[in-house]
């Protein structure tokens, strides 16, 4: 009995990771088209940090950008998968918008990210010391995400969070 849920896990993480290298490699090979649909951020936000139990705090009722609203919730969830798993149970999720950009900031409590680092974590397959053995995962997500950022023509950072911790701040064009 064991063993199956073993299996089960084991089945679910090749899963995941066949479909994040899907989508790498499909970003990675279409070039950069217009997208135009008009997506609301924070009701998609809201829902991805429901999922996980993240806070969910913004200075607006509505945001929109344009993009593709499958690319955008895919970069909010791996943020916030990853906040889940390395970031200590509490999980923020701040937008807002500023000089024609939407700012989303997911933010976590977590052991934090060397700054040294901050750049590397973007990388594919990178994965920061002593993380891989336990919390699962390949090095795919974050990678993803900037993908997904600069598509949109935006960007995504890691910063030092004050008392402790990481924000990941995605910034898309309005």
């Amino acid at each position: 009995d064991r063993l199956n849920a073993e299996i089960g896990t084991n089945i679910g993480e090749l899963d995941a990771l066949v479909e994040e290298v899907l989508l790498a490699s499909r970003l990675d090979a279409q070039q950069a088209s217009p997208v135009t649909a008009a997506v609301e951020l924070i009701s998609i936000a809201a829902e991805e940090a429901a999922r996980v139990g993240a806070e969910l705090q913004a200075t607006l009722a509505s945001l929109v950008v344009p993009g593709d609203e499958r690319l955008l919730r895919r970069a909010l969830r791996n943020l916030l998968e990853n906040a889940r798993r390395y970031g200590g149970g509490e999980i923020e999720v701040f937008i807002e918008s500023r000089a024609g950009e939407a700012l989303l900031r997911v933010c976590d409590r977590g052991p934090g990210v060397p700054e040294a680092m901050r750049e590397r974590i973007f990388e594919s397959f990178f994965r920061l010391p002593g993380h891989a053995e336990k919390a699962g995962g390949v090095g795919l997500g974050l990678s993803l995400v900037q993908q997904i950022a600069r598509r949109h023509g935006g960007s995504v950072r890691c910063e030092a969070r004050d008392g402790g911790g990481s924000c990941f701040v995605l910034v898309l064009p309005l």
